[in-house]
């Protein structure tokens, strides 16, 4: 079997999908027209292990959605099979794998999201864990806007959840390219947005 993405399964896939969780666990939208035509970083706190989903079916079907996923999901055949039809490629939490980091910002110039949680993990509330660089580092290498996304609402069946995308931007440094502390400080900055959108809840 083939393991590349494939637009097409992703579509199949989501209408698939999109009636079961309309039912099981329905979706309100919030600011989707904030969403760019073209490459961005969709970036989104993370407390459920369904989040991925919620924000892929918040979106239309052909937004072209790429996912990093943890490279433990990629252990078992089948289910590496699946993941990489429907866009996820695996990613080293451990280390800088360059793999991964190329993969990434070949899918941001090619004109495809990418949908990166900044916290690294699952976390149950704001400021448990600290924002991790890769947002930032893919955006401003490739030029790319980030997008805050915030998940909100009981994510559990027939509780509605709440997506919220934020306004994008870039963020900019003083030299070609950020600093150590600049890309600190822009991280910072990306998870005080993304929890902003939390009131819109």
């Amino acid at each position: 079997m083939k393991m590349g993405f494939s637009k097409g399964f992703f579509k199949f896939a989501y209408c698939v999908v999109k009636p079961i969780f309309a039912l099981l666990c329905p979706i309100r939208v919030i600011g989707r027209e904030n969403v760019p035509a073209g490459g961005a970083v969709l970036c989104a706190n993370h407390n459920n292990a369904v989040d991925p989903i919620l924000i892929a079916l918040a979106l239309p079907k052909d937004a072209g959605l790429r996912f990093m996923a943890k490279m433990e999901l990629f252990q078992n055949f089948f289910l590496k099979w699946l993941f990489c039809k429907l866009g996820a490629f695996p990613v080293n939490r451990e280390g800088n794998d360059v793999v991964a980091m190329k993969t990434a910002m070949r899918c941001l110039q090619s004109g495809e999201k990418l949908l990166l949680f900044p916290e690294g993990t699952r976390v149950k509330s704001e400021g448990d864990v600290a924002a991790k660089g890769g947002a930032v580092m893919f955006a401003t290498r490739t030029g790319v806007p980030m997008v805050p996304i915030y998940c909100g609402g009981r994510e559990k069946l027939f509780h509605r959840s709440t997506i919220v995308f934020g306004q994008p931007y870039s963020p900019h440094s003083a030299g070609r390219r950020p600093t150590a502390e600049e890309n600190r400080q822009f991280a910072d900055e990306l998870l005080r947005q993304i929890y902003s959108l939390k009131e819109k809840v």
